[in-house]
């Protein structure tokens, strides 16, 4: 073989690795598992605003003269070439009577910096930081439970996205787009997925202390923080939730379902440790976090009746560790489940 064709065949390779590492991550496979159904497709027109006005996400806003771009694509191949900065999207839908008693998500696939998505006026998800605190989440999959409450049973429910994007394309980039269910029938009869408060670092009165007394961020639950602005953290993580508990639930023995967390975690309801799982017992800093694969361990923890304040609000807090590589309360379900409807779904497995 002559020197030409070996610098040919060296070209080609080099060229090819080259192409496969630039390959965008809108072409990745998006996160679908067999349980999702889709219940409303919502890819299609949706009006369009540059700017930033929090007025926008109002359901009663008259946004009658905004533009309309496709959803999914990028803003840039709709006329908006080189724009970088806020831009909002809008849209409606009204949902099916065979599904306004299911839990519902809306899936927004990847979303090109940093979003802020509201239903009826309602924060339902969040994924990196806004300027000042500018956290890019470009790689972040969407996925955004949608509390019933939020929700207009009767008549339209209006959907607004907030984005800023830092730099190249920006906007709602791919993904199919829509509202989804779980077909499998198995969901927490109080569903703690959504934003939770998050702090980095290991500050046990965040245990205690009202969370606004703290320099706390909003996180989405179930999702890796390292795809919500936190790339590359190791260390330490607490995560809180305030919720209702309906009355209708007293005397009800509960399962909190925690999913899956990357690394190890001690969890707490009202205060009082409810679960852990690996290794606590360390000085400092834990130096076994992974050594029984705690990363795939779905955590199912009873929680004592006493403990929960029916027809009140309670609090869980979940202290993390993360060792290396991704970590946080990753993969769902996240709330609370009769112990009668779990053991229904063990049933079924």
């Amino acid at each position: 073989m002559n020197r030409l064709k070996i610098f040919r065949i060296v070209l080609l390779i080099i060229i090819t690795i080259f192409y496969v590492g630039c390959v965008d991550y809108h072409n990745q496979p998006q996160h679908k598992s067999e349980k999702e159904k889709l219940v409303l497709d919502l890819s299609g027109r949706w009006k369009f605003s540059l700017g930033d006005d929090m007025n926008w996400k109002d359901e009663n806003y008259n946004d009658s003269d905004w533009e309309k771009v496709n959803v999914p694509s990028s803003w840039e191949n709709q006329g908006f070439h080189g724009y970088d900065g806020y831009a909002w999207y809008r849209n409606s839908f009204t949902l099916k009577s065979e599904v306004k008693d299911k839990d519902i998500y809306l899936v927004l696939g990847y979303v090109d910096d940093v979003d802020q998505t509201f239903i009826n006026g309602n924060l339902i998800g969040v994924s990196g930081g806004f300027p000042e605190n500018y956290r890019t989440a470009y790689n972040a999959f969407r996925k955004y439970y949608i509390p019933r409450e939020y929700l207009n049973s009767e008549g339209a429910n209006v959907i607004a996205v907030r984005i800023f994007d830092d730099e190249l394309d920006g906007g709602i980039m791919s993904g199919r787009i829509g509202l989804y269910i779980y077909d499998s029938g198995f969901e927490p009869d109080v569903n703690l997925s959504g934003i939770w408060d998050f702090k980095i670092g290991d500050d046990s009165l965040f245990l205690k202390k009202e969370t606004k007394n703290f320099d706390s961020e909003k996180l989405m639950v179930p999702a890796h923080w390292d795809v919500q602005g936190y790339q590359d953290y190791d260390g330490f993580g607490w995560y809180k939730k305030t919720f209702l508990l309906p009355k209708g639930l007293d005397g009800e023995s509960m399962i909190l379902l925690m999913g899956k967390i990357d690394d190890i975690d001690q969890t707490y309801v009202n205060g009082i440790l409810v679960g852990s799982t690996g290794k606590w017992n360390f000085t400092g800093i834990p130096t076994d976090f992974d050594s029984n694969e705690e990363y795939r361990i779905s955590r199912v923890y009873s929680v004592p009746r006493k403990l929960l304040k029916y027809g009140q609000t309670n609090t869980i807090v979940v202290r993390v560790y993360d060792g290396f590589k991704n970590g946080g309360i990753y993969d769902g379900p996240v709330g609370l489940i009769k112990q009668s409807n779990y053991k229904k779904y063990l049933g079924k497995k």
